[in-house]
């Protein structure tokens, strides 16, 4: 096995043991760059030298003192909506193709702290603002959209361009694309992880977390992540409940949820016999597996577009106004038509919003973890802008994309999406599970039981070098 194919936690080991070193693997995820990122096009900016010095610097470290835990010597990529101190931060977009972080952001600096290489920076959907990332192929069919909008991290993971990622997630944007490209996604509980220094799409909706080949690793990161920040109003001096490295072991004695309404509706029927498949496997795993009733499911969309539009728009205000032309069209019209939303009717999506979560509290008294798609269809044709469902109805792509994924950003619980199977093109299908606020070590434990379980999680997009 190459070094690039390692998972998080196998390189970690490799390095620890001495039987790898920092530089090798660096250089190995490098070369895996080099031969397949003309077709897949994830990253905006690719720093080979600082990445190699970073890796020699972390192996002398090793070699003096020992590792300072998991992440030390281990290469991966940042979104470009991330400051990394010296490093542009484009968004994306034409608007910021001057910016260079003067500084690291909060993330970064703590995975900096943790010893980790940056290789990079990974595209994005304009400003985080789509569920495509057009710029970027899809890993397992390059013909296909990654998803967005976190799609550049997501295709790197699945490609062994990065040994794992962060992105951020307003709507899915971290969940869509992993499930669209066979890797783990984690939305960490809203304020568990800091945001400062990430560009913002939606300050009441955004959240950063990993994309990763396996739930182990995404544990490992997150684990690297945590911890209140006074520079981020929404971060609360809260700590995690449970450990996030218990998670081997039956599930036995804990509840999962299947929403009887919702989750299951308009979804390709590939789909869901995959995901249901999933959840007998759980089942068969010890969990308690009883049916669940979403509340006010028929509001979610109009919550999370009455929220984001207006918010996006406030942040966009100066440069939409004196730079409009240099936005790409899809964005631009989003931003213009939050111009529109009546303060009236944001306060309401708030009022709703709060509502919600409140319901979503109830649920969760009744189970641990809810499991359902993370999307309603695999990955699409670059290009196509509607879905078309079985009883004959009509979705904008975006629309599908986001469909599943809002609930758990509406509400800020725990979300993690894991590869479940592919359809009969071979693309990959994804499962969410959703926890409880602060329980990621529960969310993680379910997914890691399915994980062992031989569910062939960790696997990497089949691409000719």
């Amino acid at each position: 096995m190459r070094p690039y194919e390692l998972s998080l936690a196998e390189a970690a080991r490799a390095v620890q043991a001495k039987e790898l070193s920092p530089v090798e693997l660096t250089d190995s995820v490098l070369g895996r760059i080099d031969a397949v990122e003309e077709r897949l096009r994830a990253y905006v900016t690719v720093d080979a030298d600082a990445a190699r010095r970073s890796a020699a610097r972390a192996e002398r470290e090793i070699a003096a003192d020992g590792p300072r835990g998991p992440l030390h010597g281990i290469p991966m990529a940042l979104k470009d909506l991330i400051d990394a101190e010296g490093m542009p931060t484009t968004a994306s977009s034409r608007v910021r193709a001057e910016h260079v972080a003067d500084s690291d952001s909060a993330v970064a600096a703590r995975l900096a702290g943790a010893g980790a290489v940056l290789i990079g920076k990974t595209h994005t959907h304009e400003f985080g603002y789509g569920l495509t990332t057009p710029q970027t192929s899809n890993a397992w069919d390059h013909s296909r959209v990654a998803g967005g909008s976190s799609g550049g991290s997501a295709v790197a993971v699945a490609a062994g361009e990065a040994t794992f990622a962060l992105g951020t997630d307003t709507g899915g944007s971290i969940r869509v694309p992993a499930a669209l490209n066979g890797v783990v996604g984690l939305k960490p509980t809203y304020g568990l992880v800091s945001r400062h220094g990430v560009t913002s799409l939606s300050w009441s909706l955004d959240h950063v977390g990993p994309l990763t080949r396996t739930v182990q690793d995404a544990a490992l990161v997150l684990d690297a992540l945590v911890g209140h920040d006074p520079r981020d109003p929404a971060s609360r001096p809260f700590a995690l409940r449970g450990d996030l490295f218990r998670q081997e072991g039956d599930l036995k004695g804990l509840c999962v949820g299947v929403p009887r309404n919702y989750y299951f509706e308009r979804i390709s029927p590939e789909v869901e016999a995959a995901v249901r498949r999933a959840v007998a496997r759980l089942q068969e795993l010890g969990a308690d597996v009883v049916e669940v009733e979403i509340p006010m499911a028929r509001y979610v969309q109009a919550i999370q577009w009455g929220l984001m539009v207006p918010e996006a728009t406030a942040y966009h205000e100066h440069t939409l106004r004196s730079v409009p032309e240099l936005y790409t069209p899809d964005v631009r019209i989003l931003l213009e038509a939050g111009e529109l939303v009546l303060a009236g009717d944001y306060v309401r999506a708030q009022r709703a919003r709060t509502m919600m979560r409140d319901a979503w509290t109830r649920m969760f008294r009744h189970v641990e973890v809810i499991a359902a798609p993370a999307v309603p269809t695999t990955a699409v044709e670059a290009g196509r802008e509607t879905v078309e469902w079985v009883d004959g109805s009509v979705e904008a792509v975006s629309d599908s994309y986001v469909r599943l994924s809002a609930p758990a950003n509406i509400t800020g619980v725990p979300s993690l999406t894991l590869p479940v199977g592919h359809d009969h093109a071979g693309l990959p299908i994804g499962m969410q599970l959703m926890g409880r606020p602060l329980h990621e070590a529960t969310v993680l434990r379910v997914g890691r039981a399915y994980e062992l379980a031989g569910a062939g999680t960790g696997r990497l997009a089949p691409i000719a070098a």
